[in-house]
């Protein structure tokens, strides 16, 4: 069942109750990951293993987004900085017991590429909050999994 959460703002991303930061430093230009992110949503699916499809909606204002297992997410994009920052939260989702999600993706030149860093903001019951938690190994794999399946993209183009 899908339901609407919580509109959050850009803030979100810093007071969130649940915060899961995750970085990796990757070969790649901070523009040529920025464009991954913002500008080629629906490849989104080709280097991130969770993401079943992914399609701008609204001109690109918004996303409609489906992983793995089921989960739903209608995004609204909050941030898009070139080669500093991209960000959205979830404005409807079928995962139970979020009452507000958001996303950032911050990008920072480094020594041989960019350094990525992403974070997962979220609010929801105390269960949803606790296996976030629990999940969070999980998610950092998963993270970890996919900016190295982007820098491999980005390197064959």
């Amino acid at each position: 069942m899908a339901r609407q959460l919580r509109p959050v703002r850009l803030e979100f991303i810093e007071t969130a109750p649940v915060r899961l930061v995750f970085e990796r430093e990757i070969s790649a230009a901070p523009e040529a990951v920025f464009d991954a992110l913002a500008g080629d949503v629906p490849g989104w699916s080709e280097w991130f293993a969770a993401v079943t499809s992914a399609r701008p909606v609204d001109d690109g204002a918004r996303r409609d987004v489906r992983l793995r297992g089921g989960s739903r997410f209608l995004e609204t994009v909050l941030a898009a900085k070139p080669s500093e920052v991209y960000a959205y939260r979830v404005d409807v989702t079928n995962t139970p017991g979020a009452r507000a999600l958001a996303e950032e993706w911050r990008l920072v030149p480094a020594a041989t590429g960019t350094r990525v860093r992403w974070t997962f903001a979220a609010d929801g019951t105390t269960a949803f909050r606790l296996a976030l938690r629990i999940a969070r190994p999980g998610l950092g794999r998963a993270f970890r999994d996919a900016v190295t399946s982007l820098d491999r993209r980005l390197a064959a183009r």
